[in-house]
C-alpha cells in the first residue's frame, strides 16, 4: 500500500526484542487505520517483525522528516535513537514505554490505548531537549557532529590502565584526573550515567550541563555544573585511546594527546508529553520504584 498524498504519515520505532512489542504495534496499526494514518516503518523495522503492507501501515518505507509524529515502542534507548534521528526537525517523539525505566517515555504499557489515542489526535504537550553537541576528530583530517540529547561518556578500554584526563572551559583548564573516564550529560540525562557517578539530577529545563566522573582515583574530584554557554575541552593525557560514546553508542577514539570539544546547544530534541505531567512526579515514579 502507498499513502496518498498529503496523507497523515507517522514513524515508528520499536524496542530491539520485536516480541516485546508485537501485540502493542498491531494495536497501533489497527488505530491508525481507523484514525486514516498511515504507519512508516523502515526496513529495519519490517525486517525484525516479518511485516508486509497492510491497513493504516507502510513497510520497508524511507525513514524520512516531512512526517508528523514519531511514535516509540520501547525504552530509553530506542527513545534516544528516535530523538538523535530527528534531532533539528520539530518531529515530536512520542513513546509508549517497553523499557526497563523510560524515564524519557510519554506514557506506561498499561495506558497504551489511551496513550495511542492522544498520539494520533494530537493531545500533547511539546518538550523541547537540549543537547551536547560533540566536535570529535575522526581517522581523517575534517571533523564529525555527533549531538547527545542524553550524555557523552568518554572511558578508558577493558583492560587498559587507569586514564588522565584533563578538562578545561573556555580554554582555561579546570582539573587533571586519574580516572576510568568522565560523563557529560545534559539535563535529561543527568538521571543516568552521571547520577550512577554522584553527579547532581539537572531539572529538566535548567540550561546547563553537567560534568561527573567514572571511578576517580582522588578525594577531591568533584562533578561541576558548567553554563549553557561555556565550550568544554577534553583533553586525553594518557599513553593509551580511549573511548567515545554518544547516548550509549560508540562514536570513535581520543588518541594519546588527543582532545575533543563539546558545547551545549538548546532546542534540538522534540519529546511529548501528557498535559500536567511533572518532572519531579517523574523523578519520584521512576527511581522510587527502583528502590522500593
Amino acid at each position: 500500500m502507498r499513502a496518498a498524498d498529503g496523507a497523515r504519515e507517522i514513524t515508528v520505532f520499536t524496542h530491539r526484542r520485536a516480541a516485546d512489542t508485537t501485540a502493542a504495534l498491531k494495536l497501533l496499526a489497527e488505530r491508525a487505520a481507523q484514525a486514516g494514518v498511515t504507519l512508516l516503518l523502515d526496513e529495519d523495522e519490517t525486517c525484525k517483525h516479518g511485516l508486509t503492507d497492510g491497513p493504516g501501515m507502510l513497510v520497508n518505507a524511507p525513514c524520512k522528516d516531512d512526517v508528523e509524529l514519531c511514535i516509540v515502542l520501547g525504552g530509553d534507548g530506542t527513545i534516544l535513537r528516535a530523538l538523535r534521528r530527528y534531532a533539528g526537525t520539530g518531529v515530536p517523539v512520542f513513546a509508549i514505554n517497553f523499557g526497563a525505566i523510560g524515564f524519557l517515555a510519554t506514557v506506561e504499557p498499561q495506558d497504551i490505548e489511551d496513550g495511542i489515542a492522544r498520539a494520533l489526535s494530537g493531545d500533547f504537550e511539546l518538550l523541547r531537549l537540549p543537547a551536547i553537541v560533540l566536535d570529535l576528530p575522526d581517522d581523517r583530517t575534517d571533523t564529525r557532529l555527533q549531538a547527545a540529547i542524553n550524555d557523552v561518556a568518554v572511558h578508558r578500554k577493558v583492560g587498559e590502565r587507569v586514564a588522565e584526563l584533563a578538562y578545561a572551559l573556555n580554554d582555561e583548564e579546570a582539573g587533571s584526573v586519574r580516572c576510568d573516564g568522565l560523563v557529560v550529560a545534559t539535563p535529561a540525562g543527568s538521571t543516568g550515567y552521571n547520577l550512577a557517578n554522584g553527579g547532581p539530577v539537572m531539572a529538566w529545563g535548567v540550561a546547563g550541563y553537567v560534568v561527573s566522573f567514572i571511578a576517580p582515583h582522588s578525594m577531591s574530584a568533584r562533578a561541576l555544573v558548567v553554563a549553557p554557554d561555556d565550550r568544554l575541552t577534553i583533553f586525553n593525557r594518557s599513553m593509551e585511546s580511549l573511548e567515545v560514546a554518544v547516548d550509549g553508542r560508540p562514536a570513535g577514539e581520543i588518541p594519546p594527546g588527543g582532545r575533543i570539544e563539546a558545547r551545549f546547544v538548546n532546542d534540538v530534541g522534540t519529546i511529548a508529553q501528557l498535559p500536567g505531567s511533572s518532572f519531579y512526579r517523574r523523578l519520584s515514579e521512576k527511581f522510587g520504584r527502583l528502590a522500593s
